[in-house]
């Protein structure tokens, strides 16, 4: 698939498509912004004034004339400088997405830059180029300066650099691409690496995992009801109308679908002594439907950082008036941050859900099933420790999910002295979506257990193919085996969308509202 990205007007499922592997080409009709942004800057550049980012130093600096004939090395020095990124390398995956992140914003005219430059940075996404970026280093104001440094030290041929998946240095790279390092005009290494699409690509990646695993959240609470023979009752439409939020009803209306025409249902919707279920069952719509409400808003706020001009000084040119270089803040994050926040919170709430009814699968005072789902308790564990593995998950996913962007810390001698920590936040979503995925898996492999307890009786024919996709990864446990494998497989079709997939044609709630 290839994506024709239209500066300032890429809707959201563009951006899910690049951050899933789609090519990308920027839409033709951007070359005359982009010409006309690079030729205000030359005008202003003739005329002589001090402007901040053409021909002063920087930050706390900016009161530093540069000569005209060292502007090519104020760039130049501005990048090696601020490539002073650490620790673990950013996926790639997501150094792409920050690439075309970067292209759109440069693709409305307003960051100065030649079209050259701009078509450079295509061309690395095309052939396969993709700057070696520390994951580290961005307190997310004035910019992720470090990693767009990073960035764009690639495309002047400095640091390393991923050539089709090899690491090699960055003049390398660019070589077998066929493509030559750039030489940095006024403004244009500091619109390269002022912005927030490091922080904006972390968080719009974890948004998209993130609606991967709800999605399968729903699809294992359902699961789990049917194993513990619990009631549908609670998602009945005229329960989710008096609340009146979207989100419940959606989530409320999938649960249904989930569970229709389930044998194991039927087999107890009348004669059963419990009256309620606990609130891991009962409160599924109230609970995802507020994790969904939340996630599309926080999707709304992703959509136009992506779609936004984020870097400083922005460049005008409107016809008739003389261009002007004005500076502002759009490079702070603080957007983002809250919508990294809200994402953690999610993530929170749907892994704690979820442990608690893999602990009512492997409780028989609740479920009625074999002590942790094994034919021969006592023997054999079962699944004792994976219900505490998935404790020990949402355990860590509550102490990361205090939120970022209440924390700032002044930098740059504090002429930057309010930050938004948005790169720190939207960084820490990977990890919590993992856990999330993996608290997922033990609920699905403990659900289908569960199930396999009720033969002949089967559960929903949705809920039958999913059961299918596990157990054709992972047999039933008889006795105990080395139990890693089985979570780190079933994990695996969580997050590449398999699970989710398996419940088609019935379609689940997402980002994008149904109603």
């Amino acid at each position: 698939m290839t994506v024709t990205l239209t500066p300032g007007d890429a809707p959201l499922h563009h951006w899910r498509a690049i951050a899933r592997g789609a090519e990308v080409v920027l839409d033709p009709s951007a070359e005359r912004a982009i010409a006309a942004g690079a030729a205000a800057v030359a005008a202003i550049v003739a005329e002589g004034a001090p402007v901040y980012g053409i021909n002063t130093g920087f930050g706390k600096l900016a009161s530093v004339r540069i000569d005209d004939a060292d502007l090519e090395k104020l760039q130049h020095n501005l990048v090696i400088s601020h490539a002073s990124g650490v620790g673990e390398p950013l996926d790639p995956a997501i150094v792409r997405l920050m690439m075309a992140l970067k292209l759109a914003n440069l693709g409305q005219g307003a960051s100065g830059v030649r079209v050259a430059t701009a078509r450079l940075l295509e061309a690395m996404l095309a052939r396969g180029v993709v700057p070696f970026v520390p994951a580290q280093g961005s307190v997310g104001a004035s910019g992720d300066l470090a990693p767009l440094s990073h960035m764009t030290a690639t495309m002047i041929g400095v640091g390393e650099a991923f050539f089709r998946g090899e690491l090699m240095t960055a003049t390398e790279a660019l070589a077998r691409a066929g493509l030559t390092p750039a030489t940095l005009g006024p403004k244009e290494g500091l619109a390269l690496l002022n912005g927030t699409q490091f922080s904006t690509a972390n968080a719009l990646a974890a948004l998209f995992a993130a609606e991967r695993v709800f999605r399968t959240a729903l699809v294992a609470g359902a699961l789990t009801t049917d194993a513990a023979m619990g009631s549908d009752g609670p998602f009945d439409a005229r329960i989710q109308r008096l609340r009146r939020h979207p989100g419940q009803i959606e989530a409320a209306a999938a649960l249904r679908e989930l569970m229709a025409a389930s044998p194991i249902r039927a087999s107890h919707t009348s004669g059963d002594d419990r009256i309620q279920d606990p609130y891991c069952l009962r409160c599924q719509p109230q609970v995802m439907g507020a994790a969904l409400d939340i996630l599309r808003s926080v999707a709304v706020t992703l959509a136009h950082e992506a779609n936004g001009v984020t870097d400083n000084p922005l460049i005008f040119h409107e016809d008739g008036r003389a261009p002007e270089a004005i500076s502002g803040g759009n490079f702070h994050a603080e957007p983002v941050a809250f919508a990294a926040d809200i994402t953690a919170l999610a993530l929170c709430e749907i892994g704690s859900l979820a442990e608690r009814r893999i602990s009512l699968l492997v409780d028989p005072s609740l479920s009625r099933l074999p002590a942790f789902l094994t034919p021969r308790p006592g023997l054999n564990s079962g699944f004792m420790i994976p219900q505490v593995t998935a404790a020990a998950l949402v355990s860590e996913n509550k102490q990361m999910a205090h939120p970022a962007s209440v924390d700032s810390i002044p930098t740059s001698a504090n002429q930057e002295d309010h930050v938004s920590m948005a790169a720190h936040g939207a960084y820490r979503l990977h990890r919590m979506v993992r856990n999330v995925a993996h608290v997922l898996a033990i609920e699905l492999l403990a659900a289908t257990q569960g199930c396999d307890f009720h033969a002949p009786l089967a559960s929903s024919p949705a809920l039958e193919r999913v059961r299918g996709a596990i157990r054709a990864r992972v047999p039933a446990l008889a006795d105990d085996r080395f139990f890693a494998p089985d979570i780190a497989a079933v994990a695996d079709m969580v997050l590449s969308g398999e699970i989710e997939a398996a419940v088609a044609p019935l379609a689940l709630p997402g980002l994008d509202p149904t109603a």
